[in-house]
């Protein structure tokens, strides 16, 4: 992780606090470091959820229809249950399940009206295009100048100054 990047998403989080939707999302690839970013937010207790473990256990109990239907109140109560403002979700890649049908950026954009969150979002942000898995992909997804405050990190095992 870049030395930085604590102060940038605690900076993200400031900025977010006044916009409509509350969402800051960390965006980049395997490796990237997004989950360690997560674990260094801020220095008040932020709790992160890891949506593969937390959502997926609940999921499991519901028929594959049911699933689709009762994701967004499913990911909501277990926000509620955290009681903590900002949140940081990690392991996002449940949301992308074509199985879900969920449209995973305007989910994360409303659950964000209520409550800030921190996103890691596993993709590529270039050019104003948010994008998660390659063009062909069953769970493809692209935005395109996207309501959020976003935060870049650079490939796995490149440099920056």
């Amino acid at each position: 992780m870049q030395i930085g990047t604590a102060d940038i998403l605690a900076r993200g989080v400031r900025e977010a606090a006044s916009r409509y939707y509350r969402l800051v999302l960390l965006v980049g690839m395997a490796g990237a470091g997004k989950s360690v970013a997560l674990g260094a937010l801020g220095s008040n207790p932020t709790p992160r959820l890891s949506l593969g473990s937390a959502l997926g256990a609940r999921l499991l109990e519901l028929s594959r229809r049911q699933r689709a239907l009762d994701c967004a109140r499913l990911l909501e109560s277990i926000l509620d249950e955290t009681g903590a403002d900002p949140v940081a979700l990690d392991n996002l890649e449940i949301l992308f399940d074509p199985a879900l049908q969920q449209d995973v950026l305007r989910l994360l954009q409303g659950l964000s009206r209520n409550r800030t969150i921190v996103a890691a979002w596993p993709g590529e942000y270039v050019d104003g295009v948010l994008s998660h898995a390659e063009s062909g992909h069953p769970e493809f997804v692209r935005y395109t100048n996207p309501e959020a405050v976003l935060v870049n990190l650079p490939p796995p095992g490149s440099h920056t100054p």
